[in-house]
């Protein structure tokens, strides 16, 4: 396993992304991505992901199969959404600086199979464009959740195209644990929403301003524990930790 020490939790990866996405020209993220998630996956199989490609942001090839994931900025500000201009329009320019700043941390970032498959959308664009999900991260692993457990929701469709990836964690909360993703899931395995959630019949879009500020607030709760989080097994996990 690689040295993931490394990792600066507070590195804003639009830092060396010139003037692209850093999800796709940071070569800091894709370096963090794959120290991160080259790993063991719950059958012992070692998740080893390959930058060696220009084409290919991730690459993983073993007897589980090929994987090609691709990196996404999991959690919205909804800055640059049009639809939500009139309320963005009201926040403080340091509000949401500060949320931006969080939310292209390392704990901001996700990764997602990224190559196209016959008939359906990439699980990045499938959230992206989803009127149920809004790109949300929460809403999108409580579809994870669901898909595991063989129930219905927004993105099944798109999920089941993908699946053996996420077959290859077994179960929902090897999955969470596998990506460090404790801190949206409650003691039960429940997802944390981010928004008070009912049903995926209702707009996940903050509806005002203090809607926003509020989810704003859970947000950063959870990038923060999030980058936590990473610190803190990228510090378990060093050579030097284990002596």
């Amino acid at each position: 396993m690689q040295d993931a020490s490394e990792i600066d939790v507070a590195f804003d990866v639009r830092t060396d992304a010139g003037d692209g996405d850093p999800d796709t020209t940071s070569p800091t993220l894709r370096r963090y991505h794959q120290l991160l998630w080259s790993k063991p996956l719950p059958d012992g199989t070692l998740f080893t992901l390959d930058t060696s490609s220009r084409r290919r942001y991730l690459h993983h090839s073993s007897a589980r199969g090929d994987f090609f994931l691709a990196s996404d900025t999991c959690v919205p500000t909804y800055r640059s959404w049009l639809r939500m201009a009139p309320i963005i329009e009201r926040i403080s320019g340091d509000d949401l600086n500060e949320f931006q700043r969080l939310n292209h941390t390392i704990g901001g970032m996700m990764v997602f199979p990224g190559e196209r498959r016959s008939g359906v959308q990439t699980l990045n664009g499938a959230r992206g464009w989803s009127p149920a999900i809004g790109d949300r991260l929460d809403l999108t692993l409580e579809c994870v959740r669901l898909a595991y457990r063989g129930q219905p929701n927004p993105l099944g469709r798109v999920l089941e195209a993908y699946w053996d990836f996420f077959a290859l964690f077994e179960t929902f909360e090897q999955y969470v644990d596998f990506f460090l993703l404790q801190d949206l899931v409650d003691d039960g395995g429940r997802v944390v929403f981010m928004r008070d959630f009912r049903s995926f019949d209702e707009n996940p879009l903050p509806a005002d301003v203090d809607d926003y500020l509020a989810y704003r607030v859970r947000a950063m709760a959870f990038l923060a524990a999030r980058n936590t989080r990473i610190e803190g097994w990228a510090n378990q996990t060093s050579p030097s930790s284990r002596g």
